[in-house]
């Protein structure tokens, strides 16, 4: 009979409560559905307690009970994950440290400050992701990221933010001649690009564009108009937007971090200042 360790169910459960469903997570996990709820049966059965209701087939829904463990799994499952590397590394391997950055940052500041954490951190592997704030702040609060740099004051009942600087953001661009080049909705600028746009009472062609660094390549060649960090726009013609269009830089990380070098990286991130 095959052994089924409590990790593994913890993994199993993981997966199961993030897509409410088991043929889903048997999917994510590469075995079949019965294993999955074998999984699960298993793990009710040790805690005394109902995790899942199921509503027909396919549809179940988390009782509370699932709700407090999935938020103290994670953290178990962290725990485990950084010590296992410790033991199979090594005290003189180094240790992986995953952090995502949102686009302005990262294109335009990141570099020196990973820079110097390279220098001051030399046993971490840092391992980064560029991309929009919504997502880093979810993949922080999902363990699948250690510290996250974003660039709007979203919040999450699991994860502590912290201000690092601030960012002037600029009309650049002719708006005479447009378009609009536009981030999606979930990008740190959209909000201020759709204030100024009803402020202006603005309903002119509007291209929408995932990419801050396209963005900055068609107003370079004369093409279009758009709200950019000022540490973006360079010498293409640009017009500062004053206080109510400064934002802020915004340091994340988890509220319980088990592994105390992310947490002295993110102390050196927060004393960090551009230079």
């Amino acid at each position: 009979m095959e052994v089924i360790t409590l990790l593994e169910k913890l993994e199993t459960f993981k997966i199961v409560y993030e897509t409410q469903n088991f043929s889903k997570a048997a999917e994510l996990l590469f075995v079949s559905q019965p294993t999955v709820s074998a999984h699960i049966k298993q793990l009710e059965e040790e805690l005394n307690t109902q995790l899942f209701i199921r509503n027909g087939r396919m549809n179940i829904s988390a009782t509370p009970q699932a709700h407090l463990l999935y938020q103290r799994g994670l953290n178990l499952l962290d725990d485990w994950q950084h010590l296992y590397q410790e033991i199979q590394q090594g005290t003189q391997q180094l240790v992986p440290c995953r952090i995502g950055v949102s686009h302005t940052f990262a294109i335009y500041l990141l570099p020196d400050l990973l820079m110097r954490l390279y220098t001051r951190f030399p046993h971490i592997q840092f391992q980064v992701e560029m991309m929009n704030s919504a997502a880093v702040l979810h993949a922080v609060e999902q363990h699948e990221l250690d510290l996250g740099i974003i660039e709007k004051p979203l919040s999450a009942a699991t994860v502590e933010r912290y201000p690092l600087m601030s960012d002037q953001l600029v009309l650049a661009g002719d708006p005479a001649v447009g378009p609009w080049l536009v981030r999606e909705q979930s990008s740190g600028v959209y909000y201020y690009m759709k204030r100024y746009l009803e402020e202006q009472n603005i309903q002119t062609p509007i291209l929408q564009i995932a990419n801050n660094e396209m963005i900055v390549a068609l107003l370079k060649k004369g093409f279009g108009c758009s709200i950019i960090s000022a540490r973006a726009a360079g010498d293409v013609p640009h017009e500062d937007l004053g206080e109510r269009y400064r934002r802020q830089f915004y340091l994340v990380k988890r509220t319980r971090d088990s592994y105390k070098e992310f947490a002295a990286c993110a102390s050196f991130i927060r004393q960090w200042q551009e230079e």
